[in-house]
């Protein structure tokens, strides 16, 4: 059986309790997480040294990415973080290596996985293409040098044209920042809002006029006030874990549809990122 699963977000107890209730066999079965493995639960070494023992797969998420600039000390850590002692352990740095191999889009039994959503002018070549460029980076030797760029909301719209840090930073804020987009396809990082109508002149990245992935079917997390989602050709599985919410799960394979959840202690307050 091939599952996928939401934010984990540092909630080792949750991600346990979840792969009993599906009876996960790592011989028999696969799991590909949606990306924020880690930060603001309370294990998140624990969680990676889980999945690196599953043999999982996983689209690097805002946590995941915001994990490896602080470890490289290209960003400082947030109040709010649960990192300190993940980036103590003996085994960090294997636990951080593997972190930075995982792409940032990925196929799997026909869905596209990402952590956030696709900008309106990008088909599925175009993503994969994408996010291999970035998984290239990061498998290199320069990807310390690129991290301090790697921040801020512009550009906000694609261009082919675009280059070096700028290109990768439109790729990355859209996989693993993005929620709406405005009638031009540009993005917006200020609301956050989930299953009510959408700011004036803003929409879901989703429902955004002329998307040429259209009628792909794609998985994403990042959303928990959008909740979960669960069409043909649409799955968002961010349901809050972190926040006191649910840790969910989509089965996938075969042509067959199983979502799976299970509550989650924690209650933390929802973050800015």
């Amino acid at each position: 059986m091939k599952w996928l699963i939401g934010d984990i977000q540092g909630c080792r107890p949750a991600l346990e309790r979840l792969l009993a209730l599906v009876e996960f066999s790592p011989s028999r079965d696969e799991l590909h997480c949606l990306g924020d493995l880690v930060n603001r639960g309370p294990d998140s070494a624990g969680t990676l040294r889980r999945l690196i023992e599953l043999g999982a797969s996983n689209v690097l998420g805002n946590h995941d990415l915001h994990l490896l600039a602080v470890a490289a000390g290209a960003r400082p850590a947030h109040r709010s973080d649960t990192l300190t002692e993940l980036l103590a352990a003996p085994d960090a740095p294997l636990l951080l290596d593997w972190l930075r191999g995982q792409a940032l889009t990925r196929q799997v039994e026909g869905w596209l996985l990402v952590h956030a959503g696709l900008l309106p002018d990008w088909d599925v070549a175009d993503a994969l293409r994408l996010g291999a460029e970035l998984q290239a980076l990061m498998g290199g030797p320069g990807w310390r040098d690129f991290l301090p760029q790697m921040y801020g909301n512009k550009p906000a719209a694609w261009d082919e044209r675009l280059k070096g840090a700028d290109r990768l930073r439109v790729v990355i804020n859209a996989c693993t920042r993005l929620r709406f987009v405005d009638s031009a396809g540009r993005m917006d990082f200020k609301a956050k809002d989930g299953s009510g109508p959408a700011p004036p002149g803003l929409r879901p990245w989703f429902e955004a006029k002329g998307r040429r992935s259209a009628g792909q079917p794609i998985a994403f997390g990042h959303w928990s006030t959008l909740g979960l989602v669960d069409r043909a050709d649409l799955l968002a599985l961010d349901t809050g874990c972190v926040w006191g919410g649910c840790l969910s799960a989509a089965r996938i394979d075969g042509g067959r549809r199983e979502i799976v959840q299970v509550r989650c202690e924690a209650s933390q307050r929802p973050g800015s990122m």
